[in-house]
């Protein structure tokens, strides 16, 4: 259940009833118009705003992680090669 919880992708919802903004996770193809369908997928309280009171979807940036040192990438699971002299790749992500 975590798991397929996890793989769905995250979504923000404005309600300009009560000028507020809630991220919830739900399927691609499931379609979300109300606050109420909100509040349930949030599993939060609907508070005064009407259960079926109008919601529209905000277009937001996606988190991105940027590597900033050996370590870091690393612990992502990736491998860094440095050239050095004559063509010769290093692996500076190797454990020692």
């Amino acid at each position: 259940m975590i798991i397929e919880r996890l793989a769905m992708p995250i979504y923000d919802y404005f309600c300009p009833s009560n000028n507020q903004t809630i991220e919830v996770m739900h399927s691609y193809s499931q379609e979300v118009k109300t606050w109420g369908e909100v509040c349930q997928l949030a599993q939060c309280d609907l508070g005064d705003t009407p259960e079926d009171t109008p919601v529209r979807r905000v277009i937001s940036a996606p988190m991105l992680s940027i590597p900033v040192s050996n370590s870091d990438y690393k612990n992502a699971g990736f491998t860094k090669l440095v050239k050095r002299d004559q063509g010769v790749y290093e692996n500076v992500t190797a454990s020692d």
